[in-house]
């Protein structure tokens, strides 16, 4: 049975409590943190945007980090009571509630960035800017990679796609730490240390299964051969990343792909396996999800998630 490592039993009762644990890495100054659906996030938090850049630019940026966060916690939440035993269930919420909470205060640094991004609620909404981000958008306004969204499949795939995200965000958090925009660095730092741990958790479990039954070998590798196409989707350049990137505060997705490869090709070898050979999924209309242009499953899947926020846009949980 397989390692898993857990969080402190504090963590999860406040999804800001490690911003806490480095110092030189604290963007929330010495401001309580609130408690409570609703509360801003980001209270007390210098949000100024960094001198020189472009304020849509940087809410873009965020949003799409945040998206991924969001579209991938949801999908993995999906396996709360689905996993194969009760470890693996209680390993993947962690997961998913680890990304839960980098989405939030990414879709609210984005939101403080650009307020024009917020759809507009009634008046009398109570919902959170981060809370109208993430629920009363249309899919074509979402920027995720399509990797987050595609169905949840068996559980090879979710170890598969689990290991592809993890190894690709964690080389961008590791370079986001330094980013002059003092929020996306704080987020980075506690990102490093969460993404760190899926990573572990995805590749163990991806070696596992390469290496035991004929039937967990052959699930693993339709699992692979299935999500291999959206992996180059995930080091695209956009123009954002690219005058983030230069003004020190964003990453060139495209900077990461060599580390992103050699950590994928020792796991690769570990499970005595080849690199797939598919080549990428083409975009949709020339766009991916980046650009708005997504597969049919995140439409359904947020008609899911959206469902109840949308029909009492004036409720208080």
């Amino acid at each position: 049975m397989a390692e898993i490592r857990t969080h402190d039993e504090d963590e999860h009762d406040n999804a800001y409590s490690g911003l806490l644990v480095n110092d030189s890495h604290w963007a929330f100054g010495s401001a309580a943190v609130p408690e409570g659906h609703g509360a801003d996030p980001l209270a007390g938090v210098d949000t100024t945007v960094p001198e020189g850049v472009d304020a849509a630019d940087l809410a873009t940026y965020s949003l799409a980090l945040g998206d991924d966060a969001l579209v991938m916690s949801q999908r993995i939440a999906e396996w709360c009571s689905n996993a194969p035993d009760l470890e693996e269930d209680i390993a993947l919420a962690n997961i998913a509630l680890d990304l839960l909470g980098q989405a939030r205060l990414l879709l609210a640094r984005s939101a403080r960035a650009d307020s024009s991004l917020v759809p507009a609620l009634p008046d009398d909404s109570p919902v959170p800017p981060e809370d109208a981000l993430a629920f009363f958008r249309e899919a074509r306004e979402f920027r995720n990679a399509r990797l987050t969204e595609v169905p949840r499949g068996d559980f090879a795939e979710v170890v598969t796609r689990v290991l592809l995200f993890s190894t690709w965000r964690l080389a961008v958090l590791e370079q986001l730490r330094s980013s002059r925009d003092t929020v996306l660095a704080a987020v980075a730092a506690k990102g490093v240390k969460e993404v760190a741990y899926h990573r572990d958790f995805a590749a163990r479990w991806f070696v596992t299964l390469a290496l035991g039954t004929e039937e967990s070998r052959r699930r693993l590798l339709s699992a692979l051969h299935g999500l291999w196409p959206l992996w180059p989707e995930l080091f695209d350049d956009h123009a954002d990343d690219l005058a983030l990137a230069a003004a020190g505060v964003g990453v060139a997705p495209s900077t990461v792909r060599d580390a992103a490869d050699d950590v994928l090709d020792e796991v690769l070898a570990a499970g005595e396996l080849e690199r797939p050979a598919p080549a990428r999924l083409s975009g949709v209309n020339g766009g991916t999800g980046r650009d708005g242009m997504h597969t049919e499953a995140l439409s359904l899947m947020l008609a899911e998630m959206q469902s109840v926020a949308r029909t009492h846009p004036r409720g208080q949980w």
